[in-house]
């Protein structure tokens, strides 16, 4: 393990934003959800061309668990050391560490607002949880800027991809929908379990499917599922279908 400290000025994560990042929920010690974040960061690093150490990524994670409370769990990988410029070296030698930090629970609805900024659908980084993560930053910015929690990220033909650090679905004349992969969508691990119900339609819509929408709900592994109390402007009641999913995935 490289501690978070120790990586060097030619890290190629650090400098280049070349790597992956898994942030998972831990209770009590326990990781729910590791297999899955394992599985995405091992797609993540074929893709990427990189090696992958699943057994040791799985043994930071879990070591990184405190044993009591609840916390996320973010484990790096980084593409290693390189000299100057793009090119890797023939042998990458990835870093991985795990570290954590306290993480409550969403208790509140949360309020969107649509971003300026874009997601890049024609970007293969779109669909990965890469350490380049400057759009979603930049989104949530104007999210705060504006006075609300999250923003809704369009993508660069409009449509409806993501909010900054979740995935998100709504309902319109009782039916339940998501954007698709290849809007710029981040294949979420909740974003998952919620499809496998089998109960929601992946869709490519503009920013008016969500204007018109009775209820939209976001997702992630942190927060599992947190209803949106307002978008803009317009307020949105709290719909029973939510609740249901709510109680059922989290």
């Amino acid at each position: 393990m490289i501690p978070p400290l120790g990586v060097p000025g030619d890290d190629r994560g650090l400098l280049l934003g070349d790597g992956l990042f898994e942030t998972m929920l831990a209770l009590d010690g326990d990781l729910p959800h590791l297999v899955a974040h394992l599985d995405r960061m091992a797609a993540g690093c074929v893709v990427l061309g990189l090696p992958f150490d699943r057994a040791e990524a799985q043994r930071l994670a879990r070591a990184a668990a405190p044993a009591a409370g609840r916390f996320a769990v973010r484990l790096t990988l980084t593409a290693g050391s390189g000299g100057r410029g793009l090119d890797r070296p023939a042998a990458p030698a990835p870093r991985l560490f795990a570290t954590a930090a306290p993480s409550a629970p969403a208790t509140t609805p949360a309020s969107l607002i649509v971003a300026t900024t874009r997601r890049n659908e024609g970007s293969p980084a779109s669909r990965l949880k890469t350490l380049s993560y400057l759009d979603n930053v930049l989104a949530r910015a104007e999210a705060r800027e504006a006075g609300a929690d999250e923003a809704v990220m369009l993508n660069n033909r409009g449509e409806v991809a993501c909010a900054g650090a979740a995935n998100l679905f709504w309902i319109s004349e009782g039916r339940l929908f998501t954007p698709r992969l290849d809007c710029g969508a981040l294949a979420g691990i909740t974003r998952a379990r919620v499809l496998a119900s089998r109960l929601v339609e992946e869709v490519m819509v503009g920013i008016e499917a969500l204007e018109a929408a009775d209820a939209i709900f976001l997702t992630n592994s942190l927060i599992g599922m947190r209803p949106v109390s307002r978008l803009g402007a317009r307020p949105l009641a709290p719909h029973p279908l939510v609740e249901a999913l709510k109680a059922a995935f989290g």
